[in-house]
C-alpha cells in the first residue's frame, strides 16, 4: 500500500498525526457476491494488517480462490457458500428475507448488489428482529434500529477475533508501527498553534466547549448531514 505521510497532492498536511509505520500488503476480500451460487472449503484463516478482524481463504469449486471475512467459529475444512438461499453456518452469504428472525449477521448491503457495508468490524454483528413489507429490520452494533432492502445479502454469524477490544497496546512503539505519530495537547501548544494554547505555566484551556486546532467546535457536536436519503430508514436513532 502506498503511504501519504496525511499530506495532499501538494506536499501539506491534511491529516494530523500520520506517518512512519511497517510496510503492507493489501488483501482484495470478496465483500459481495463475487461467487455467487458457488461452494467453498475454508483453506486457511489468516491475519491482515489492514483490519481488526481475521480473513478466511476460500476454495472454489472452479478452483478460484479468495478471501472473505472470516466468522467467529469457522475454521479450516469447513464449507461456506453463497447464495440465495445458503445453509445456516457461519460465513456463508444469502439473503435476508430467508433468514430466520433472531440469527447474528454482519457484512451487510445497504442497497442490493453494492457489497457489505454494515458490521464489518471485529466481533460485530447485527441481530434481525423482523421481516416484512420487503424490509428486514436489523438492530446494529451501535444499538441503531433501521430497515434494509429484504433483497440485499448479509454474511452468518458474528466476526472474527471479538478479544480485539481488550487487547493492551503495552508500548508506544506499537502505535508508531501502525503509522500513528503522537499527539500533542492543544493546552500544551502556543497561542498561535491552537486556541487551547498559551497561558502560564499548566493552564487549563480557558473556555466552556473545547475547539479543534481550526476554531470549530469539537466534542458532542453532530456532525452527520442534515438530510439524508437513508433517514427514512431509521427506526431508532443508537442510545448513548
Amino acid at each position: 500500500m502506498r503511504k501519504t505521510g496525511g499530506r495532499n497532492a501538494l506536499g501539506r498536511i491534511t491529516i494530523r498525526h500520520r506517518g512512519g509505520g511497517m510496510r503492507k500488503i493489501y488483501r482484495f476480500v470478496d465483500f459481495g457476491q463475487e461467487h455467487f451460487g458457488q461452494k467453498g472449503k475454508v483453506a486457511a484463516i489468516e491475519y491482515d494488517p489492514n483490519r481488526n478482524a481475521f480473513l478466511a481463504l476460500v476454495e472454489y469449486a472452479s478452483g478460484a480462490r479468495g478471501y472473505v471475512l472470516a466468522a467467529q467459529g469457522l475454521d479450516v475444512g469447513m464449507s461456506v457458500e453463497c447464495n440465495e438461499q445458503a445453509p445456516l453456518t457461519p460465513g456463508s452469504r444469502m439473503k435476508l428475507k430467508y433468514l430466520p428472525v433472531g440469527t447474528l449477521v454482519h457484512n451487510i448491503e445497504l442497497e442490493p448488489g453494492r457489497g457489505g457495508k454494515l458490521a464489518r468490524g471485529a466481533g460485530s454483528a447485527a441481530k434481525i428482529l423482523a421481516v416484512e413489507g420487503g424490509r428486514a429490520l436489523l438492530e446494529l452494533p451501535s444499538s441503531e434500529i433501521r430497515k434494509v432492502s429484504e433483497h440485499c445479502f448479509a454474511s452468518i454469524g458474528m466476526v472474527s477475533n471479538p478479544e480485539h477490544k481488550d487487547q493492551i497496546i503495552g508500548k508506544a512503539g506499537r502505535v508508531r508501527l501502525k503509522g500513528r505519530r503522537p499527539e500533542v495537547r492543544g493546552t500544551a501548544m502556543n497561542p498561535r498553534d491552537h486556541p487551547h494554547g498559551g497561558g502560564e505555566g499548566r493552564t487549563g484551556r480557558g473556555m466552556a466547549h473545547p475547539k479543534t486546532p481550526w476554531g470549530k467546535p469539537a466534542l458532542g457536536v453532530k456532525t452527520r448531514r442534515k438530510r439524508k436519503w437513508t433517514d427514512k430508514l431509521i427506526v431508532q436513532r443508537r442510545k448513548k
